[in-house]
């Protein structure tokens, strides 16, 4: 009788694996102050320590036959009903003098004020807007991540204590994941 499947809760991995990556980065980048490296080599030495991670986790995985469960929240009801340039029209922003005297510096005080607290309220808003972007964007990043993960996972039927088969699909999908990124570092040094 064959035990039970393990599995691993996608938001667990999600979470381990961004901290891993800012640890590795920051772990390299204040260790290459010391060694006077380039920020390409430190990114080329980040990147090799997350590549062989990813490796042995996924080695593992695959070997041990280990599943994901999706338990991250649902986001759905997020909708903009009305674009933001709609709510927020602006008319034509025409110039105004006001004079000299003491009314005039008062009223000029005093437009000076609504501005100020309309700036405010559109850096709050603004403030909302870059915080529901990095929401999204970690949503999206999480949803890639999972199923990523979850399609190399899916091979574990075939490589479930098979070593070296679980070995040669790790190595594959570890080159596929990160390689496009050393790709991008070589080109981008190469038309520098």
């Amino acid at each position: 009788m064959k035990p039970n499947q393990t599995y691993l809760k996608g938001k667990s991995v999600f979470i381990v694996s961004l901290i891993v990556v800012v640890v590795t980065a920051l772990t390299v980048y204040f260790s290459g102050i010391h060694y006077n490296r380039s920020i390409t080599t430190n990114f080329y030495m980040s990147l090799g320590i997350i590549a062989a991670t990813l490796f042995l986790f996924l080695s593992y995985g695959l070997y041990k036959g280990i599943d994901l469960k999706d338990d991250f929240p649902k986001l759905k009801g997020f909708e903009f009903k009305n674009s933001l340039g709609k709510q927020l029209q602006v008319g034509n922003m025409s110039t105004f003098e006001v004079g000299e005297g003491i009314v005039q510096i008062l009223n000029s005080l005093l437009i000076w004020l609504l501005v100020s607290v309309l700036l405010i309220l559109l850096l709050i808003l603004l403030e909302t807007v870059v915080w529901f972007s990095i929401v999204l964007i970690l949503a999206m990043l999480y949803w890639v991540f999972f199923r990523a993960v979850r399609l190399v996972f899916s091979k574990g039927i075939l490589t479930e204590h098979n070593f070296l088969l679980s070995i040669v699909f790790a190595l594959s999908y570890t080159i596929l994941y990160v390689g496009w990124l050393f790709g991008i570092v070589y080109l981008a040094t190469l038309f520098k």
